[in-house]
């Protein structure tokens, strides 16, 4: 009787260790380990800064600069949402969904954070539209490759119908949604003559870069003199609306002027000039980043070294990206508010 009872209790402890190792495996860093600072506000836009230790040493070239030093190729592949990428250096490359691509025959939205290792080869990488009026050379672009990165999706909402919605209807949508809004808040059609349908050309009309360049100088500079950001929340109209948060500091300060350009053009496209902002407080940041992080987990293999972890309810959506070769350490956290 003893053994059965001894057997038993060792069973019992076995399988609690077990599903222990399960959900410490499927649940991620707690929000409680961030520390926040701020808030910085220009106009409607709220900005706090997240500050926590670098969990990784790995350095990668972010798309935009590998592309400005042609140490990276994108390639048209005539399939609206897959196109192939090609790593020419010894460094890897950190591609994060949102990214937009100008040239090929329409310009594209990247919809998966991706790592190209290098010396890569061609590789797939999945995309959507974010100019829907055009298939054919634009100018003196040319149509097999993509010349640039500069631009960051601009609408949270956006973002949403190519990572949660997964529905490139739902991106052109909300394209002609964010070109509506800036063309109302500019008072000039931001639509090009080159591409009216293309958000890459409406982020570039010179009114938008005018209006915006009041965000950008307000906000663009607040990273100085602080060493431990990894990240940050932002609010427009007085709601929290997203965060970014990177496994180190380096990746974050390199990302930085590309996502506050994109967070500047969607808080000028949400601009209600009668709306009395309220005050963001500490607290509902707080909360938005644990309940975002609540809901169970889905995982997925983006390639066999990039593995994407999901969790995602009615309010909030939280996207969790890991690299395999750095025993599945995450190297960028996306956390949207939904409503």
């Amino acid at each position: 009787m003893k053994l059965h009872y001894l057997f038993a209790i060792a069973l019992f402890c076995l399988i609690g260790l077990t599903a222990a190792a399960q959900n410490s495996s499927n649940t991620p860093q707690q929000t409680s380990e961030y520390k926040l600072s701020g808030p910085y506000t220009h106009k409607n836009l709220t900005v706090f800064l997240v500050h926590g230790k670098d969990q990784t040493a790995k350095t990668f070239l972010t798309l935009q600069e590998a592309l400005a030093q042609k140490k990276v190729r994108v390639y048209e592949t005539k399939n609206v949402n897959e196109l192939a990428i090609r790593n020419f250096s010894n460094q890897d490359v950190y591609v994060q969904a949102g990214d937009m691509v100008r040239g090929g025959e329409q310009d594209r939205m990247i919809s998966v954070d991706f790592i190209v290792p290098p010396r890569s080869g061609r590789m797939p990488i999945a995309a959507y539209c974010v100019e829907s009026g055009r298939w054919n050379r634009r100018g003196n672009e040319a149509p097999a490759t993509f010349s640039s990165s500069e631009n960051f999706a601009s609408s949270k909402d956006l973002k949403l119908a190519a990572k949660s919605v997964q529905s490139q209807d739902a991106v052109w949508q909300n394209v002609s949604t964010v070109q509506k809004k800036l063309t109302e808040n500019t008072t000039v059609e931001v639509r090009s003559g080159l591409s009216e349908s293309s958000l890459e050309l409406s982020v570039e009309n010179a009114k938008v870069k005018e209006t915006t360049a009041a965000y950008i100088n307000a906000l663009s500079g607040i990273l100085r003199n602080k060493n431990d950001v990894i990240g940050y929340v932002f609010a427009i109209n007085g709601k929290v609306n997203s965060a970014d948060v990177y496994a180190s500091r380096a990746l974050f300060v390199k990302l930085w002027p590309k996502l506050i350009k994109a967070n500047d053009v969607e808080a000028l496209a949400e601009l209600q000039k009668d709306l009395e902002v309220k005050p963001v407080s500490d607290e509902a940041v707080k909360t938005f980043l644990a309940e975002s992080e609540k809901p169970a987990a889905s995982t997925k293999d983006v390639t066999e070294r990039v593995k994407l972890v999901t969790r995602e309810d009615d309010k909030n959506a939280f996207f969790e990206t890991q690299d395999r070769t750095q025993k599945d350490g995450w190297v960028h956290r996306n956390y949207i508010k939904k409503q």
